[in-house]
């Protein structure tokens, strides 16, 4: 299934379930609004699809998975995906999986509620872990950090999505929101226990470097990726791919703009 196919049965599911509101906004709003979702949202699909190989057939570990979304977009390509996650997400998977049936296999991908730090994988057993929106809710991250390449194939690939820690106006925003409590520690009723947490802890591409190289994974760097940069009024029907096409342009050519005003990092490490 190709990108904008998905895309658009997406929107399809959300005009029909609510449910998935406020996760997804991707039918609300003006549309211009609609548009920048949109572009967001589809350039991190790309970054996916460059850098998964799906001809190998390869095992992918969606870890922090939500609602199930990169599950389905994979399955709809017929390949298999395991995904975990924790708080809220579980009661929409049926319903979902109920929904892209009409499209593809959806029985490919599989959804667990699991907590990473209590589960017991087999080492070396991951093609791809994805991490989108999630390692800033993982604490301690280090050990997390261990447990994931641990459990990576030696020539395997850790796929980092995140928004940008660097960024002034999204670390201003989060400030007044949270204040300086980055990590918290809330009960669990689905586990019984109390789960640390990351409060919405994003780090910049330095931060992530470090932590990840102290963990010895390696950054391939030709896969480093900022986005969204541009404000959502600069954006029409007509001009999407070349507003996208150059924000990527700025950020290579100006370290300051990318580091503290892309709203989004993309990077990819091995071991």
């Amino acid at each position: 299934m190709q990108n904008e196919v998905f895309f658009e049965h997406l929107c399809e599911e959300l005009r029909q379930n609510r449910g998935l509101y406020p996760y997804y906004k991707l039918v609300d709003g003006s549309p211009s609004r609609q548009l920048f979702r949109k572009a967001y949202f589809m350039q991190r699909l790309e970054y996916l699809d460059r850098n998964i190989d799906l001809g190998k057939h390869p095992k992918i570990w969606d870890c922090g998975c939500g609602y199930g979304t990169t599950g389905f977009y994979f399955a709809m390509k017929g390949q298999p995906v395991y995904g975990t996650t924790l708080e809220y997400y579980p009661e929409q998977w049926e319903n979902r999986r109920k929904f892209w049936a009409q499209f593809g296999d959806a029985s490919l991908c599989t959804f667990q509620y699991a907590n990473l730090f209590d589960q017991a994988f087999e080492e070396e057993s991951f093609d791809y872990i994805i991490l989108q929106d999630t390692l800033h809710h993982i604490e301690p991250l280090d050990e997390a950090l261990r447990i994931f390449r641990k459990v990576l194939k030696p020539d395997g690939k850790l796929i980092l999505i995140e928004e940008n820690g660097g960024c002034w106006i999204k670390s201003a925003m989060l400030f007044k929101q949270r204040g300086r409590k980055r990590i918290i520690s809330v009960y669990d009723e689905n586990l019984q226990k109390e789960v640390l947490m990351g409060n919405e802890n994003i780090r910049s591409e330095k931060e992530w470097r470090k932590h990840f190289v102290e963990a010895g994974f390696r950054l391939d760097e030709e896969s480093l990726q900022y986005i969204r940069f541009l404000p959502s009024w600069h954006l029409n029907v007509g001009n999407v791919r070349k507003k996208v096409e150059k924000e990527q342009k700025i950020w290579k050519k100006s370290a300051f703009l990318r580091h503290h005003f892309f709203w989004g990092v993309n990077m990819v490490f091995g071991k």
